[in-house]
């Protein structure tokens, strides 16, 4: 871009020398203006922007020493320099125009190199004091429109320079605060002061090519506020810091809000809720309550319709969470609530100044209510429920942690209870807890200790009577506790992930004892093994890789692995379970279905799943002398299909009579045989030798018992 030409204002009464003044100027590069006298020239000034102006002082009427009084009224000698040309050389003369605000003078007759020198020195100094007066009003305008607080360091004099931008961060005014470094440090929390203090030292000390922090400040409210420091120092020829400046940004909202819902996230919420804690703590005729929810099976939505869909289902549980609470009768009475998401699936509700549990309770039932409305998200109708834990502050504790703690409790319980619905905090849970946990801990410790083993159950023919394989149950047998029961440990296992290499154990120890089993004891099928696979270790793990791996180190017969899965497992995810199934069963791998009859227990989708077994759920078998309609059609369905049928959970002669007769093709029990260990079950399959598990049709009944009892 080109720049304007500077221009000039000649005054002289003299028409001659000011047209010869201003030819000469032009051709310089200048634009010039002329007038002839004082009046002219002031009148010119108000109506035109000039540059500098070349005035004569001696003049009729007003005189050259007039109109410099009068521009000087208007004008600094830095916004419009003057010139004064004087046909006198007295100094007297010249010091009074100085004196009057000239920026300098020539005398007549004018020595034009010398009036050019003077005017290019004029308009430099002006284009100078121009560029600094206005990069001193961006600085200044910056300042007023910048967002950040800005600090200016005197490290020699240890003054600092707060902007009133930065001072109204903390609260403050303007003339509110002095200029020692204590006025900002002071404010910082206590737990970050000297990181910052150490961080800015290394700075000035060289170590850092920058000095950047993130720290707490405390606002004249009592809040704590984030905040993102960042500086410079400017140093000496030797290297040595004299100055350090640098800005104050507020990042609260970042730091404290959570970015996908709006909602305060888990660092806000536990200042809110220290706070409640400590007011309270001061009075004994109110207290609060903390509501913990954590959406039951959110994982299943995120895998099987993506986790855009599930980001979406949490900000319309957060929108919805937050209309549920503001209409409740309850909270209307209760001055301030706050509502969280501190976790993935976790949601808080903080009640203030309660008057007990109902009032909680109140809340909860509202959320629970609220909750079985659907959620339309991108054309999906969903029905998310949640499981919820209340614990309410009392003088016992002694930290907002512990409380937070008592809440996630109580919705553990809630969850183990059935989903769907809200306990309270108490005492029991938190023994309950330390039980879990030590649990837990014991249960890791078995893995590394090897403290596992399978036991086995038989599965017999109801056609030969013999044994037609085994299922492989594992057992825990800890040096304290004993034999650990299965309900007490798989629960845990399934919740800590553990599940997946406790279930590999079993698989491959299983398969290693069955290809042992098969080469001493060969038959036509060769023995077979079930095993039992969670829905983690199904569809979270690279079962297809470990079972292939399994085979190759192992002469496992081929189809004489069973992999027993629950429906429930298979419609985690349908697509994925299927896949799978169709990749097992390329590798002679057969698939049972677990329990049938207690999940979805459709025709439907026994069809579209790639099945061998079907296993009748124990709880029909029990009910089997009163009403067999139930198994007669499960037997039915199954056959038609072209599946092998297990009964599990005979214990009588009358109910392996009976599914006898209804071409049961397998039994599993106690008639023939509790679970296991080794060496028992290697004895089952030596002592079955011309042995029978299935006594004749006309045998007696205590004959029978007896020939039972003898193979268990």
């Amino acid at each position: 871009m080109m720049q304007n030409p500077d221009s000039l204002l000649i005054v002289d009464d003299d028409s001659r020398n000011r047209e010869l003044m201003g030819r000469r100027l032009n051709k310089r590069g200048f634009q010039t203006f002329s007038v002839g006298d004082g009046n002219e020239a002031l009148a010119w000034i108000d109506a035109n922007p000039v540059d500098l102006v070349l005035l004569d002082v001696e003049m009729p009427g007003l005189g050259g020493m007039d109109v410099l009084k009068e521009v000087r009224k208007k004008f600094t000698a830095a916004q419009l320099p003057v010139i004064m040309v004087t046909g006198k050389a007295d100094s007297s003369d010249i010091v009074a125009a100085l004196d009057a605000g000239a920026n300098d003078y020539v005398t007549k007759p004018i020595d034009f190199p010398v009036v050019l020198a003077r005017i290019q020195t004029q308009i430099e100094r002006k284009h100078t004091e121009d560029a600094l007066r206005k990069s001193e009003e961006r600085y200044a305008l910056a300042m007023r429109a910048a967002n950040d607080g800005l600090w200016d360091w005197d490290l020699q004099s240890g003054a600092i320079y707060f902007s009133p931008r930065w001072k109204s961060m903390v609260g403050e005014e303007e003339d509110a605060l002095g200029d020692s470094p204590e006025e900002w440090f002071g404010r910082i929390h206590p737990d970050d002061v000297e990181r910052v203090r150490a961080d800015i030292q290394a700075h000035i000390d060289g170590q850092t090519p920058h000095y950047e922090d993130e720290y707490r400040v405390l606002h004249k409210d009592g809040t704590y506020l984030w905040m993102l420091g960042r500086g410079l120092a400017i140093r000496d020829k030797n290297g040595k810091a004299y100055r350090m400046a640098g800005s104050q940004t507020d990042i609260t909202r970042g730091k404290v809000v959570d970015f996908l819902t709006g909602l305060p996230n888990r660092v806000l919420f536990m200042d809110r809720l220290s706070r409640s804690f400590e007011r309270v703590r001061r009075r004994r005729d109110r207290t609060f309550a903390l509501i913990f929810m954590d959406l039951d099976n959110f994982k299943l939505i995120n895998d099987s319709l993506g986790h855009m869909v599930g980001d979406q289902l949490l900000v319309a549980i957060a929108r919805r969470l937050e209309s549920t609470v503001r209409s409740s009768d309850s909270v209307a009475r209760i001055e301030h609530h706050t509502i969280a998401r501190i976790g993935g699936d976790e949601f808080t509700v903080l009640l203030e100044d309660v008057a007990g549990p109902l009032d909680a309770i109140r809340v909860t039932d509202r959320i629970i209510s609220d909750m079985g409305a659907p959620f339309v998200v991108d054309g999906h109708e969903l029905f998310p429920t949640a499981s919820i834990g209340i614990a309410v502050y009392n003088h016992s504790y002694q930290s907002p942690d512990a409380l937070l703690q008592d809440a996630d409790m109580a919705m553990y319980s809630a969850k183990v209870a059935g989903k769907g619905r809200y306990e309270i905090f108490d005492t029991e849970m938190r023994a309950a807890s330390v039980a879990r946990l030590q649990l837990e801990t014991e249960f890791r410790r078995a893995i590394e200790r090897n403290e596992f083993e399978n036991y086995y159950q038989a599965i017999v023919s109801f056609k030969t009577g013999r044994i037609y394989g085994f299922e492989a149950l594992v057992r825990w047998r800890n040096a304290t506790r004993g034999i650990v029961p299965p309900m007490e440990f798989i629960p845990m296992a399934e919740e800590t992930g553990l599940i997946i290499p406790l279930g590999q154990w079993v698989l491959e120890t299983a398969c290693r004892q069955t290809s042992q089993w098969q080469a001493r004891f060969p038959q036509d099928p060769p023995l077979s093994i079930s095993v039992n696979l969670s829905a983690r270790h199904f569809l979270q793990s690279d079962v297809l890789q470990q079972c292939t791996d399994i085979m190759k180190k192992m002469p496992l017969a081929r189809r004489s692995l069973v992999l027993e899965v629950t429906e429930s497992t298979l419609m985690k995810d349908h697509d994925a379970s299927i896949e799978l199934m169709g990749k097992l069963k390329d590798f002679d791998i057969r698939i049972a279905m677990d329990d049938f009859g207690t999940g979805y227990s459709s025709l439907s989708y026994l069809h579209q799943f790639p099945f061998d077994n079907l296993k009748i759920d124990r709880s029909f078998i029990i009910r089997l002398m009163e009403d067999d309609e139930i198994v007669r059609t499960i037997l039915t369905m199954g056959h038609n299909l072209g599946l092998k049928v297990v009964a599990e959970g005979v214990e009588t002669l009358s109910q392996v009579d009976k599914l006898k007769e209804m071409e049961c093709d397998y039994g599993q029990g106690y008639y023939f045989s509790k679970p296991v260990a080794t060496r028992e079950a290697t004895a089952l399959l030596e002592a079955q030798s011309g042995l029978s598990f299935i006594p004749p049709a006309d045998a007696l009944a205590g004959e029978a018992a007896v020939t039972a009892d003898a193979m268990r």
